[in-house]
């Protein structure tokens, strides 16, 4: 996991997690959060939530194991707990494939996870990423409801962007 591309020095801002393909969505989701809605994004690149989850669990175990040491902190809450803001995850795996670092996040914060689950469909990927709800603009409204749910966007945000985008 690495920042791959920090927001603009402004708040409300979001995390926007992406691996695999929809990295790339993750990058557009950024550029329609900040022109269209004002909401600055650092986009994070997650080649793998695998580790990420191994890691976490190891970090957990080692602080059940030790518990008069001064406990460690799991890769994925060193990396977030500088930077305020939910956090959206993004694949074109199942969406327990993101859920699985969950436990890890920094404390209270928020976390979305889009993922593709559902029956196998034939198509092309942009139409596939809009019926699984992953794209862009998927990205978008899972960023906006998690900062109204926080009280940082009004829920009308999240209406507009609906509306923008034609989902």
């Amino acid at each position: 996991m690495y920042l791959l591309e920090a927001g603009a020095k402004k708040t409300p801002r979001v995390n926007l997690l992406g691996s695999g393909s929809i990295l790339r969505e993750s990058i557009a989701a950024k550029a329609l959060l900040e022109q269209d809605f004002g909401v600055a994004a650092n986009v994070w690149s997650c080649p793998s939530f695998n580790e990420l989850a191994r890691e976490g669990q190891d970090v957990e175990r080692w602080n059940l194991l030790h518990p008069t040491e001064k406990p460690r902190v799991p890769f994925v809450a060193q990396q977030l707990e500088k930077h305020a803001g939910p956090v959206i995850a993004s694949t074109d795996y199942v969406k327990n494939y993101t859920d699985q670092i969950r436990p890890f996040l920094p404390k209270g914060r928020t976390y979305k996870v889009l993922g593709t689950d559902g029956f196998g469909r034939s198509d092309f990927r942009t139409k596939l990423r809009e019926h699984f709800e992953v794209d862009r603009h998927y990205v978008v409204v899972a960023a906006l409801k998690a900062l109204a749910e926080e009280g940082s966007v009004p829920a009308t945000e999240v209406a507009e962007a609906i509306a923008k985008y034609g989902i």
